[in-house]
């Protein structure tokens, strides 16, 4: 199982700030594609993924036991 935790819009969009997913490995490119197909979330390609509070790119490997966070981008002043 992978935990993965929502901030921000995201969080909002789906409803909730963490769902686990039952899959013992997948890539982070494919999760992307995954996740936008599953819970209609808008382009994920400016999202930042976290795999257990490390940044991860789409060729990374998240393992059953894992979380992934999805930060989108912030603006502030």
């Amino acid at each position: 199982m992978i935990n993965i935790l929502f901030f921000a819009h995201l969080q909002d969009a789906i409803g909730k700030e963490k769902i686990c997913i039952e899959i013992n490995s997948i890539s982070i490119a494919d999760l992307k594609k995954e996740l936008a197909s599953q819970y209609k979330l808008p382009n994920l390609d400016n999202v930042m993924f976290a795999i257990n509070e490390e940044y991860a790119s789409g060729e990374d490997i998240v393992n059953a036991g894992d979380t992934v966070a999805l930060i989108p981008p912030v603006s502030g002043g």
